[in-house]
């Protein structure tokens, strides 16, 4: 209710309705004709207004919109009062001007014309009839209820048009306020569900190969065991090197740091420890320098994704070879190898490359897959760098 500037300012139109009220009251009683028992009987009908206004005209005007049968028997009510006794005393029409702009707050445009010209010309018409006064009293009262109809009529249009303007952006601003809130809603959602993709990720580039890791060398320590045992062994020791490296990768994806093979060693180093686990070749050209976290951590898990998918599609015998090129503004990860291959534009079922394909995104970089069946895979993912600082 408190949205519409002519409500907020109640107190001070109830303030106009009581001074309105005692200045008709005080000119009724203190006029020199008619007589005195007309002029009380004017009077005592003049005070019903008061509590019909507090009980039921107040509580009608502050609602959102005015019901319009109320709002017709309750001015019919209020009319029913002021009418007799402004035709029995002229000075009682000063009460137009409280009455007045309860036509226009509370009935539409047409109901609202219509009582506004009865408030304003029937008491006039019926002073004329009952007092039988002079020609030039009756055009004097007549031009002044003429001039005060037409003022009514736009003043009053004016309060309608203020009140639709009142109310038509009240409406706009709840309109906003539930986009807003919308707006926040489908920004948390979006948050949690970008959210869950990175921590999918995560957990695909890290604990998942790692456990693809372990299940491939419990299943060569299976084979071994009979006919190799040292190199069973050594793929022991393996496992135990990657189970370590796991639980510290789940440590840091639960702290939200920086991967476990890159903590305290470079990128080179890190792919190099993560070859030798999956027998590939790393080869590093160009200046290598530290780099900003963001392209290191996706260099090394496109990395983790291409060997792990190399171990699962092109066979245990296939040569993988991990390439590592450092340019002025760009870093480029390749990793090769000779194995089955696969088509390219055929639909894949997994997480794998679409995810290797967002992390690389996500960082403005790219990644092109080759491969050409029975020929082997080659995956290059292509980072953009900060160029290496100039030594003075």
């Amino acid at each position: 209710m408190g949205a519409y500037s002519w409500d907020r300012s109640f107190r001070l139109w109830d303030t106009y309705f009581a001074l309105i009220w005692l200045a008709t009251l005080v000119f009724v009683l203190g006029t020199g004709h008619p007589g005195w028992p007309i002029r009380v009987t004017a009077a005592a009908l003049l005070v019903p207004l008061v509590p019909l206004f507090v009980r039921v005209g107040r509580p009608l005007l502050r609602q959102d919109p005015p019901l319009g049968r109320e709002a017709l028997l309750y001015l019919g009510a209020m009319m029913a009062l002021f009418l007799p006794s402004a035709i029995l005393v002229g000075e009682t029409r000063v009460m137009t001007f409280a009455l007045v702009p309860q036509c226009f707050m509370t009935l539409r445009m047409r109901w609202a014309l219509t009582a506004v010209a009865v408030i304003n010309l029937a008491p006039v018409v019926g002073w004329a009839l009952v007092w039988w006064p002079s020609d030039q009293e009756v055009f004097s009262n007549g031009l002044f209820a003429v001039v005060s109809l037409v003022f009514s009529v736009a003043v009053g249009s004016y309060v309608i048009r203020i009140i639709e303007q009142s109310q038509e952006r009240a409406a706009l601003i709840a309109e906003l306020d539930a986009s807003r809130h919308e707006v926040s809603r489908l920004s948390a959602a979006h948050g949690a569900l970008t959210e869950r993709e990175r921590m999918a990720r995560e957990i695909h580039d890290t604990l998942a190969q790692g456990f693809t890791s372990l299940l491939m060398l419990v299943q060569a320590v299976e084979a071994e065991l009979d006919h190799d045992v040292p190199q069973a062994r050594r793929h022991l020791a393996l496992m135990d090197e990657t189970a370590r490296l796991n639980l510290a990768e789940a440590r840091a994806l639960v702290a939200d740091g920086t991967p476990a093979d890159l903590e305290g060693s470079s990128l080179p180093d890190a792919l190099f420890r993560l070859a030798a686990r999956h027998a590939a070749k790393l080869d590093v050209t160009g200046q290598v320098r530290p780099l900003p976290a963001g392209p290191e951590v996706v260099a090394l898990r496109s990395c983790q994704e291409a060997l792990t998918n190399c171990r699962k599609h092109a066979g245990r015998s296939a040569a993988v070879g991990i390439g590592l090129a450092y340019a002025d503004d760009s870093l480029t990860l390749f990793v090769r190898d000779d194995g089955h291959g696969f088509d390219p534009g055929a639909v894949h079922d997994g997480y794998g490359l679409a995810g290797l394909r967002a992390r690389a995104a996500e960082a403005g970089g790219t990644v092109r897959v080759h491969s050409v069946p029975g020929d082997g895979t080659t995956v290059t993912v292509r980072l953009p760098v900060p160029p290496p600082r100039s030594c003075s």
